[in-house]
């Protein structure tokens, strides 16, 4: 509906109305009361408050020639059809009706004063631009009647001035939509990805109930600003499932999943050269640094638990192999100045060097060890296992976080290209249709 306030100016010749003014005076014009005189019942056919016609009836300006000018105020509110296509962007055409109710064409006859509109006293209004207002002439044949009935109908042309919905609703639903895309930038390990998700989706929630309260109440078109917020709520609706599933695959562990071989080539490999993301390389320097203490032996690194030397071990194991001095495969221990060693039956093992192979040393038969030595090597082989399994469980738990990381980065990109086209798509309509 279109209210506006009009002066509604109108103009016909009365012959009944005709003096000379040398009889009177010379007088050439009077104003009268219209209520005493004839006027015609010009109506507003497409009027939507029930006051068709001109309630305040001004003074009519009455010449000697029989003309009769009247130009009576009124406030009409019209019918209008809006379309809501490009809200906040968009530009109406609604028309006002005018014609005689009761006389056809052959009893009384409409002609334009002008072809436009006169804006000349036109108050801006803050919402609302006039682009265009001018008038056509038609005649109509209606069902109820033979006769021809004629009516000038003006047109306006109104476009939405569109800041205040650009300040108050584009702007904010814009940085909201941009706030979804750092979901995807926020590292897994914060806790708070899931939480960003559902606010950015809450204000989104918010902004679609203002919109529902300021945009005209239709079922014929979805409105621009409408589709993009719905648009965008559905793509936070993605971001929050798509999360879910990164957490998942970043939680990962031996455990519970093994990695197939098509995951570790194309997220591990593949794709990360598409995204120009290089993994940093374990630390060779850390790993290569030789140990410091060289002149431990090495049966004392593997099992130095209370801090015992390469000559308290010695004496250990000789105090283990003491009850085999006296056969005959007996065994000597000595100690020399420089390096202690173990002889038995031809075997000279060096304690402050490792063997080549502890596993067949330990289980040579022809080597008696005392059960402390026996306890502490099967110890640290259990120690050197579980060392080696939380290795390769920490290794592939690092793959899993480095494939939900290429994940992320993916969509991160993804989520970038669809919000710019969004963007761009809530734009490029109405600018092509010459409303922005």
């Amino acid at each position: 509906m279109m209210t506006t306030n009009v002066w509604l100016k109108q103009e016909w010749n009365d012959y009944k109305l005709r003096w000379n003014p040398s009889e009177f005076d010379n007088v050439m014009s009077i104003r009268v009361p219209s209520e005493m005189i004839w006027v015609p019942d010009i109506v507003l056919y497409n009027n939507a408050d029930g006051e068709f016609a001109v309630t305040h009836m001004t003074k009519a300006h009455l010449f000697h020639t029989g003309k009769v000018s009247w130009v009576p105020p009124a406030i009409y509110k019209s019918s209008c059809s809006i379309d809501v296509t490009f809200f906040p962007f968009d530009q109406q055409n609604c028309k006002m009706k005018f014609g005689s109710w009761t006389y056809d064409k052959a009893k009384i006859d409409l002609e334009q004063i002008e072809n436009t509109v006169d804006l000349k006293d036109y108050w801006e209004s803050g919402e609302w631009a006039i682009v265009n207002a001018v008038g056509t002439y038609n005649t109509k044949k209606y069902d109820c009647c033979h006769e021809i009935y004629p009516d000038i109908t003006y047109f306006f042309i109104i476009r939405r001035l569109p800041l205040f919905y650009t300040i108050n609703l584009i702007i904010p639903c814009l940085l909201i939509s941009c706030l979804t895309v750092l979901v995807f930038y926020l590292p897994s390990d914060c806790g708070e990805k899931i939480t960003l998700c559902i606010s950015v989706l809450l204000s989104l929630t918010v902004f679609l109930l203002l919109i529902t309260e300021i945009i005209p109440s239709t079922s014929l078109v979805i409105p621009l600003i409408g589709e993009y917020l719905l648009f965008t709520m559905i793509f936070v609706t993605l971001s929050i499932v798509i999360t879910v599933f990164v957490l998942n695959v970043h939680h990962r562990s031996p455990s519970t999943h093994k990695m197939p071989r098509w995951v570790h080539s194309v997220f591990l490999d593949l794709i990360p050269r598409w995204l120009f993301m290089r993994r940093p390389e374990p630390d060779q320097k850390h790993q290569n640094m030789p140990n410091p203490s060289t002149s431990k032996s090495w049966l004392q690194q593997e099992t130095d638990v209370d801090g015992l030397n390469c000559q308290d071990m010695d004496y250990g194991l000789g105090m283990g192999i003491s009850t085999s001095i006296s056969s005959p495969s007996a065994t000597s221990l000595y100690m020399s100045d420089s390096e202690p060693l173990l002889q038995q039956l031809g075997h000279v093992v060096n304690l402050c060097q490792p063997p080549a192979n502890l596993t067949n040393l330990v289980s040579d038969p022809s080597l008696t060890f005392s059960p402390c030595v026996l306890q502490a090597l099967d110890g640290v082989r259990y120690i050197a296992d579980h060392l080696r399994a939380e290795d390769e469980d920490f290794s592939v738990k690092e793959d899993w976080k480095y494939v939900a990381m290429v994940i992320d980065r993916i969509f991160l990109w993804m989520f970038i290209i669809v919000c710019l086209l969004g963007t761009v798509g809530l734009f490029l309509p109405p600018w092509i249709s010459g409303m922005i």
